[in-house]
């Protein structure tokens, strides 16, 4: 799939947020929560962690995501768990990063639009948002994301764009404002092979550091030569966000720092 020819899309994208000179777009799982979802369901739920973590070895080997992620959902789905069920199960196991809201507070602060781009599905995320951040706060978020087809525990994934080797091509977020006569500076957020096809595509990139050995992002982000910057959690990256936005960084120097905690000495 090239950049040029867009994969068609299952479900409708919200209007882009024209005229604005920062959009910040974020992963969901294992970045704004500190521990992923599905994998999370997967691990306890579904086929279990060794099963999962082959399955990300062959996607860093060039296997489809959009085939191992739902192979891991369907393990789910065949132990029995409905996805109201899986609501249920991580709303009381997901938590925020630390410092999310400070940053989300930020960012609407300074009209800096967020979004939430993930290859999870909605009806999870939007469960375990709204009991973390309340209804109301939840619902001004906008979030682009797969769903869900199916009654009971026979369900299944619903992708955005079934034709790409993602499922969702999270490129396809970011690449419509490169089109623009004035594209604003994009930042993104991410820590998992789900966040791959995104990557080269930010101006600005910052990849989750986690106390796991397994930090897909930053290993491919590393092969493929692609600049990052490295966050503990949200506060960290919201030094290097304010820098940008406040004119006292530039997007390279911002690059330069490779890590988030360099802010300070910059």
């Amino acid at each position: 799939m090239t950049e040029d020819i867009a994969p068609k899309s299952s479900m409708p994208y919200p209007p882009l947020h024209l005229d604005k000179k920062f959009v910040a777009l974020s992963d969901w799982d294992g970045t704004i929560t500190t521990r992923d979802s599905n994998d999370y369901l997967t691990d306890h739920h579904g086929f279990g962690l060794e099963k999962r973590r082959e399955g990300n070895v062959r996607i860093l080997s060039g296997e489809p995501f959009r085939d191992e992620f739902r192979l891991m959902l369907k393990s789910v789905a065949k132990n029995g768990h409905s996805i109201a069920e899986c609501q249920e199960i991580l709303k009381q196991n997901i938590s925020l990063d630390p410092g999310f809201l400070n940053f989300y507070n930020f960012c609407k602060a300074n009209d800096i639009p967020f979004v939430i781009i993930s290859s999870g599905m909605a009806p999870l995320i939007r469960a375990v948002l709204s009991k973390l951040i309340g209804d109301e706060e939840a619902q001004n978020i906008e979030i682009i994301a797969n769903d869900a087809q199916g009654e009971g525990s026979d369900w299944e994934i619903k992708y955005r764009h079934e034709e790409s080797p993602f499922g969702h091509d999270k490129s396809q977020a970011i690449l419509p404002y490169r089109r623009l006569p004035n594209p604003p500076t994009i930042f993104f957020f991410g820590d998992g092979v789900s966040d791959m096809s995104a990557a080269r595509h930010a101006d600005v990139l910052f990849v989750k550091k986690t106390d796991k050995s397994d930090n897909d992002l930053a290993a491919y982000c590393t092969r493929e030569g692609i600049p990052h910057i490295l966050f503990r959690d949200f506060n960290g990256a919201l030094d290097v966000v304010k820098g940008v936005v406040d004119g006292k960084l530039s997007v390279e120097k911002a690059l330069d720092l490779k890590d988030a905690s360099a802010v300070a000495s910059a």
